[in-house]
């Protein structure tokens, strides 16, 4: 190989290099800063919504508390960055948030273009609400609508599918805040209101009238919302992943925030490993041992975090569905701590 060749050759392998670790040290960062920033929505009960006093609670918020936990043992050191669907991943891939828990919805191109989904924390799909005055009991019969939604979201590309496909007119009403969605619903500036289910169910909270709003019966997409991280940093991407199905795993072993002092003397190995009282699992991402112990013990498992957002008891009343444990019908699944 003669010396340009060579020069070439490590150039590239030097370039190579640089990308792979230029955003290898969040967990470093996350710790110089003393908190995990985390990207959320303007917004949206049930997920990522700020009471009067700006504090904020939601299976969002929840999601970035755990990373919080997992790697400071306190759940409280987490900073929340109100982001617009239009915003949120470009403060993703510029550093300005550690991580996106923000009702993102994992599809092939946000997955290449924008960052990597290291698990699902609410299994939804896209559906529609009407006014009940409208005389409508199926998205079929919607043909010349006009359809308030956000944008840049999946939503309106869903729409454009679902209405192409019936040979359906519409008009897209569509806006950057959330509010600013529902504010134009409400005040009949759009005969539809179509976002993902949960998400219709959080805004209907908002209308003047809920009960004069009806939530028709197709479900016309595949939404797996989750986290997301930026590309380039394996062990952040273990981290929240892991943060999460520690979540899903302590319910599936009937691990609570209640019981877990109890349960750190169990004799299952599985309930050991779990809460760090054998092996060294959290060394491997180089967090302490019991960081499951520290999610649990102040977050939450995942069935607790359901029910005190989003679960029947809330204003959401959401039913656990497809997000109940794969072991009681649903599709909720976490790799085992092993």
């Amino acid at each position: 190989m003669n010396l340009l060749k060579i020069a070439a050759y490590t150039t590239a392998i030097v370039s190579a290099s640089f990308v792979a670790t230029s955003y290898a040290a969040t967990l470093d960062d996350v710790k110089a800063n003393g908190a995990v920033t985390c990207g959320v929505s303007q917004g949206l009960p049930g997920f990522s919504n700020p009471d009067d006093q700006g504090n904020w609670s939601g299976l969002d918020v929840d999601t970035c508390r755990a990373v919080a936990a997992a790697v400071f043992g306190d759940a409280t050191k987490a900073n929340f960055k109100p982001l617009s669907a239009k915003t949120r991943f470009t403060a993703l891939t510029s550093g300005e948030i550690d991580m996106l828990p923000r009702n993102t919805t994992e599809t092939l191109s946000r997955d290449a273009q924008h960052g990597n989904f290291p698990g699902v924390n609410y299994y939804d799909g896209q559906g529609f609400m009407v006014r009940k005055d409208l005389g409508v009991s199926s998205a079929k019969e919607l043909g010349g609508a006009a359809v308030c939604t956000n944008t840049g979201t999946t939503t309106e590309l869903n729409v454009a599918d679902y209405f192409r496909s019936l040979g359906l007119e519409y008009t897209v009403v569509a806006f950057e805040k959330a509010d600013e969605v529902v504010a134009a619903y409400d005040a009949g500036r759009c005969d539809v209101y179509t976002t993902d289910q949960s998400g219709i169910a959080a805004q209907r909270t908002k209308l003047a009238d809920p009960s004069a709003h009806v939530i028709l019966p197709e479900i016309i997409s595949k939404e797996p919302l989750g986290p997301m991280v930026r590309h380039g940093d394996d062990q952040w991407f273990d981290i929240v992943k892991w943060s999460l199905n520690c979540m899903v795993d302590a319910e599936e072993l009937g691990i609570s925030s209640a019981n877990i002092d109890e349960m750190k003397g169990s004799d299952n190995p599985g309930i050991q490993r779990i809460l760090g009282e054998s092996g060294d699992l959290g060394q491997l991402l180089g967090l302490p041992n019991e960081f499951c112990y520290s999610i649990v013990k102040q977050v939450g498992n995942y069935g607790e975090s359901f029910d005190r957002n989003v679960g029947p008891d809330t204003p959401l009343g959401l039913s656990r569905g497809l997000n109940a444990l794969w072991k009681d019908g649903g599709i909720m699944y976490a790799a085992p701590f092993r």
